[in-house]
């Protein structure tokens, strides 16, 4: 995929994310079916649900199983302490860290990911899709936007594995996070890649991380396996 190639799902998640704030649909406010949002876009059911997805997985839509999309509400959030590196929760708990990536990818970015990440408009990222495991037992499925600008001179190895690591080592200092965590239930897709039934409880965390002088260099939403994962606030 060439890195100045937005994918057709992006273009599609930008545009109802745009109506939605534009406010062609109200909080709460059920989308039209999959087989109508496809003919209206001209794409794959496929390629609308893929989209669909995106947008939930970010917290914008939600998806009733047997009832169809609507416009989140918002949720009631409470601030978390310190940030996410999933291979140094697994290694404080003595389990072996491991993953698997499923894509890998310079790319432009989603509206949402140039929002989150207060890039310009001419700027690139890099996508990538992981599996996560502990001990060989899938925990996550995590998509990762970081600025291409963020990483330059690193390897691909140095990114997807170990990232905060690599980060330290090229003398790059992390700073906080922002995290949001909400419950869904697991997509066929999820259920697929943590070997788990659809349906299934899911955590499912979004977290902006940054750089010690407040420069964001990393979104990720992440989908963890509800009866393997779970998440402690100290106050």
């Amino acid at each position: 995929m060439g890195k100045n190639t937005v994918p057709v799902y992006i273009k599609i998640h930008d545009q109802i994310k745009q109506e939605i704030e534009n406010g062609k649909w109200q909080i709460g406010d059920r989308l039209p079916a999959e087989r109508e949002l496809a003919v209206y876009f001209q794409v794959s059911r496929m390629t609308l649900r893929q989209a669909i997805q995106t947008l939930a997985d970010e917290g914008i839509l939600e998806r009733k199983i047997g009832s169809g999309t609507y416009v989140a509400s918002k949720k009631v959030q409470e601030k978390m302490t310190g940030t996410t590196s999933f291979t140094e929760i697994m290694l404080s708990q003595n389990k072996v860290p491991s993953s698997k990536t499923i894509s890998y990818y310079e790319t432009t970015p989603s509206s949402s990911e140039l929002e989150k990440l207060a890039l310009e408009s001419h700027e690139t990222i890099i996508r990538m899709e992981r599996i996560r495991y502990a001990d060989n037992i899938p925990i996550c499925f995590e998509v990762a936007a970081i600025p291409k600008r963020a990483v330059e001179g690193f390897k691909k190895e140095e990114i997807s594995q170990s990232f905060y690591q690599s980060l330290a080592d090229h003398g790059k200092k992390v700073g906080h996070g922002q995290q949001t965590i909400s419950a869904t239930v697991a997509s066929e897709k999820i259920a697929e890649y943590l070997d788990l039934k659809k349906g299934d409880a899911i955590l499912r965390l979004r977290q902006i991380t940054y750089f010690a002088d407040g420069t964001p260099f990393e979104y990720v939403r992440t989908q963890y396996a509800g009866s393997r994962f779970e998440f402690i606030m100290e106050k």
